[in-house]
């Protein structure tokens, strides 16, 4: 079992709210942990890098191993891999700018209508320029992306697929490697948005066989920053945003260098999950091993936390789940989205925050999806979306609260 009072005791902001923080998944607490590199690095070495003088060489030293740290994150090959930035939308903004320099007119992007605007905006905006958008559209009765749709769409001229790995309104995991492989058969890149994701399950950008993946941190635990990873061999073909003499990788797309507090913010919430590791199973040597450790964790403790909730949506006649209806860790993450058959999803969930229950209603910038489901007279869903550090306590609490409304 999770040990939550350990867990809880690393979040202070869980001590300075009376509500019950159920929206993680628009943004999840910072770790103690996480503010300790921040305010490690401004109190301690804050001073610009690459000069010779030690107080420089120290900050040099954070944030280089930050960024590795980052990288055993994610599983990359090197460290030069990982660019860190603002946000994901900018990353993936920043992307679309730099792949078009490599295209022509004519080629091909598919998208979903299941991701967030982060991952279909930015590709969008290049039909003004020529790129030709697909779109693959979702089943909405399964509620699942099929392969077989995606395979009448892919051509000779696709350049790249657009997905996500997890949905933030579905909550369901995607079979990215596989995708993954059939984009790869057609000669394409695959680009992969991991936001609600990462907060929930190890990553491995190897095993996964993606091209570029992103995730943000201010919802996994850290401060408001992001990641995009690209395949080495890929960020060496774009041209980078950065000064024209600058030509190493990443810092040709992280124009003004990183944030060096933040990204020392974000080192601290992967020592964060390096200590759930070790505080639950005795520790192992490598990083990789006890962030393995802490997500199994995670996901185990997760399943329990959102079953009762599960099984209370499901049995009650006048709520509908919007996807799945299961609670297993292999299929899904502890997002849930509802709607009510009488109640708009803003009464829902602007009731349920008066009684201190920290839910959200709309669309969660998955704009098309709530369309394509014909849910924006609905005031889009109902979501909860836990994280580790809830309670069993508060899911009950939640589940009264809706069983009275």
């Amino acid at each position: 079992m999770l040990d939550l009072s350990w867990v809880r005791s690393q979040f202070p902001g869980l001590g300075h709210t009376t509500d019950v923080l159920l929206d993680n998944a628009g943004g999840s607490q910072i770790s103690q942990s996480a503010i300790s590199g921040i305010n490690d690095f401004l109190t301690q070495c804050n001073v610009q890098l690459g000069a010779d003088y030690g107080t420089s060489k120290e900050a040099v030293k954070r944030v280089t191993q930050a960024q590795s740290a980052i990288s055993t994150w994610l599983n990359a090959k090197q460290s030069e891999e990982v660019i860190v930035g603002a946000s994901s939308t900018w990353l993936t903004r920043m992307l679309s700018l730099q792949l078009m320099k490599t295209w022509q007119p004519g080629d091909e992007v598919i998208i979903t209508d299941v991701d967030h605007e982060a991952n279909r905006s930015c590709w969008l905006d290049l039909q003004d320029q020529g790129i030709v958008i697909k779109h693959w559209r979702v089943n909405t009765e399964t509620h699942e992306l099929e392969i077989s749709e995606l395979n009448k769409l892919l051509c000779d001229k696709t350049r790249l697929v657009c997905c996500t790995h997890v949905s933030n309104i579905y909550g369901h995991i995607n079979p990215i490697a596989d995708w993954a492989e059939v984009v790869h058969n057609h000669g394409a890149d695959i680009c992969v948005d991991g936001v609600a994701y990462a907060p929930h399950r190890l990553l491995d950008v190897q095993a996964l066989g993606v091209d570029y993946y992103f995730f943000s941190f201010y919802k996994t635990f850290g401060p408001h920053q992001a990641v995009l990873y690209g395949k080495h061999e890929n960020l060496q073909r774009l041209p980078g945003i950065n000064h024209r003499f600058i030509k190493d990788t990443p810092y040709r797309f992280q124009p003004g260098n990183v944030n060096y507090e933040l990204i020392c913010g974000i080192h601290g919430a992967i020592r964060y999950l390096l200590t759930l590791g070790r505080h639950h199973n005795n520790g192992h040597s490598s990083l990789r091993e006890n962030l393995n450790l802490a997500y199994n964790a995670i996901a185990d403790y997760e399943q329990q936390l959102i079953e009762p909730l599960i099984e209370f949506l499901y049995t009650h006649k006048d709520i509908r789940i919007i996807g799945d209806t299961v609670a297993d860790k292999n299929q899904r993450v502890a997002t849930v989205s509802f709607i009510h058959k009488t109640l708009s999803s803003q009464d829902v969930a602007q009731q349920a925050n008066q009684q201190g229950l920290g839910i959200r209603y709309g669309d969660f910038y998955a704009v098309a999806l709530i369309d394509t489901l014909g849910l924006r007279n609905q005031h889009g869903v109902v979501r909860v979306s836990l994280a580790h550090y809830n309670s069993p306590e508060e899911v009950s609490r939640l589940i009264e609260v809706l069983h009275k409304l």
